[in-house]
């Protein structure tokens, strides 16, 4: 059986290691590296990845997966630290000390927000799909907490969009972070990062027969005699992980418009720590980027010879020429750093790196199989309401056995 596999990121390349002992597997993926935006800059054993990115301990496909490639050894669960920056004071909200001490929400408003988090795993995301976050969060916990905690929040990840942006999404999302004691949230991360994990999956692939073509994009699609065209090439099952609207592109089936968001996140190294030592910074206050994440006040500082910083902001359509320009001037001005401070920086894009999860959102995500071709990706139901690693290999691991289903039925 001759497979292909468009996409070499967590989903693509989940789907070919399952399938690599059941035929022959051509794997595209456009840019040189594989991992999507689980990629990696750097060499040797020690990486960071162009996105920021940690697991959850309920991410059992996900850890399965590390164990299966003898990664366990690697995996590290860690406390993390958070902050939120706001009128030009940054201000630690890891304890619940820190919590009650932040004067933008009242005694009140910080009960009803630590309710609301335990009961946000209780929350039927199907009854909250057709109900903005906005909507929701002022009849939950009133107008204040609203206006002085979320809506900055959902601005800087969604932009205009951010009042369409469904309660479904911001629940789930409160929800997958609620695994945090009194010192921090627990979040888990690979020692010499998720390269190891990405690597592992390359390994396993190509020892088959299979073959994985970095910078080789996927540039047609067309119906064949038995299966579909790739670039030309026939074959029996292709897997499109790639954005439905870039499938169609090429030559896929149109489907329902799934909005779609691209992702631009600074890595910048430093020799001194500016974030307080806080691992993730939200930003209250308007600025170029949503986040700042301080990667070495989560992962120790010394496995890189530096402090390590992202900063991470969204985008529509296309992003501004001077988008890095900005986004580094604002941080040096902002965080007292003089930029001759600053050892390197590197502005990492995607176009496409993620659904945003607007009202009725459930109702346009696609079924795996489409017109003959098998589809799954960030738009695939393990990643609603929420997209996530996790939801990666699901999704990755849901299509193959639906392939196996097809061959051997």
């Amino acid at each position: 059986m001759n497979i292909c596999v468009i996409g070499g990121g967590l989903t693509g390349l989940a789907a070919a290691y399952r399938l690599r002992d059941e035929g022959t597997i051509d794997l595209y993926e456009k840019d040189a590296v594989l991992g999507g935006c689980l990629s990696s800059y750097g060499s040797g054993e020690t990486r960071i990845e162009r996105f920021y990115h940690h697991c959850f301990s309920g991410d059992r496909m996900l850890l399965s997966l590390i164990e299966d490639l003898g990664l366990t050894g690697r995996l590290e669960w860690r406390t993390a630290s958070t902050g939120y920056y706001a009128g030009g004071i940054l201000f630690p909200l890891t304890t619940p000390a820190d919590i009650l001490r932040y004067p933008h929400l009242g005694l009140l408003d910080t009960a009803r927000l630590a309710l609301l988090t335990l009961r946000s795993r209780s929350f039927n995301p199907e009854a909250l799909d057709a109900v903005t976050a906005k909507d929701f969060i002022t009849g939950q916990l009133g107008t204040r907490v609203y206006t002085s905690f979320f809506e900055p929040l959902l601005r800087s990840k969604f932009g205009d969009m951010a009042e369409s942006v469904s309660a479904a999404w911001l629940v789930s999302r409160i929800a997958i972070r609620s695994d945090r004691g009194a010192a921090g949230e627990r979040l888990g991360y690979l020692n010499g990062g998720f390269y190891h994990l990405i690597d592992g999956l390359e390994q396993s692939i190509t020892a088959t027969g299979c073959t994985i073509m970095t910078g080789t994009p996927a540039t047609s699609l067309s119906r064949a005699e038995h299966g579909w065209e790739v670039n030309g090439k026939p074959y029996d099952a292709v897997i499109s992980t790639i954005a439905p609207h870039e499938l169609a592109r090429i030559g896929g089936p149109r489907l329902p418009a799934i909005p779609y968001q691209g992702a631009a996140c600074m890595t910048l190294a430093l020799d001194r720590d500016v974030c307080g030592g806080i691992y993730w910074i939200n930003m209250k206050d308007d600025a170029p980027y949503g986040a700042v994440i301080g990667h070495t006040n989560f992962i120790p500082r010394e496995r890189y010879g530096e402090h390590l910083v992202y900063l991470a902001s969204y985008f529509r359509d296309r992003l501004p020429e001077d988008a890095g320009e900005r986004m580094l001037a604002d941080f040096c001005e902002r965080f007292s750093v003089d930029p001759g401070e600053i050892r390197w920086h590197h502005l990492g894009v995607e176009p496409a790196a993620g659904p945003v999860y607007t009202t009725g959102y459930r109702h346009l995500i696609p079924g795996y199989a489409q017109d003959g071709l098998f589809l799954a990706g960030m738009f695939s139901w393990p990643n609603y309401p929420e997209r996530s690693m996790e939801g990666a290999v699901r999704a990755g691991t849901d299509v193959a056995a639906l392939i196996n289903g097809v061959r051997f039925r």
